[in-house]
């Protein structure tokens, strides 16, 4: 199994160093050419989404990962990728528009306002949460599913072979989240 990381901008190396920890083997996309390889999954991680999507324009990345997203390449986007991924985005720019959600931007405050907790994931338990300047998912439509919520607002969804998630599971010890997401990976090859 291959997983291609976006890493253009952002916390790319703690979603390949928790990969390597399960034994999977990872390819950083930074340029075009990153992408003529095969994989089988695709981490967009979080950082800043403005940036991100900048980035991936100016480096021609956007059609590419767009075609692969929308053909079912299965995707786990954290934090600022889940923005990425967002039909919707209040307070900001759509960017591949393939999860039917609308999130807030910033949602939980400034840097300082970031916090950490332990919440109930469907189909995996309570795991840890670490939100830092996270977004929130204020609307699911069309069939996304709703996987985690915290004081009430929408954490963690899941809508066929995305992943979107408005904290960082890259940064806690916990396994769990990575390895559904490698599993459900399994499940189609």
């Amino acid at each position: 199994m291959q997983i291609a990381i976006l890493a253009v901008q952002g916390g790319s190396i703690e979603h390949r160093r928790k990969l390597e920890k399960l034994g999977v083997s990872c390819t950083e996309i930074r340029k075009k050419e990153d992408l003529k390889g095969s994989f089988d999954g695709l981490i967009l991680p979080g950082g800043e989404s403005t940036a991100q999507a900048r980035l991936i324009r100016r480096l021609d990345l956007y059609d590419s990962l767009k075609k692969q997203i929308q053909d079912g390449i299965p995707v786990l986007a954290t934090c600022a990728g889940l923005i990425l991924l967002a039909e919707e985005v209040g307070g900001g720019q759509t960017c591949f528009g393939t999860l039917p959600v609308r999130v807030k931007r910033n949602a939980y405050g400034r840097q300082l306002s970031s916090f950490h907790t332990t919440a109930e994931m469907k189909g995996i338990g309570k795991v840890p949460m670490t939100f830092i300047r996270a977004p929130y998912i204020e609307e699911v439509r069309d069939g996304c599913e709703i996987l985690a919520s915290v004081d009430g607002k929408i954490a963690a969804v899941r809508y066929g072979v995305q992943y979107g998630m408005s904290f960082h599971p890259e940064l806690d010890e916990d396994d769990r989240i990575h390895e559904a997401f490698l599993n459900s990976i399994r499940t189609r090859i």
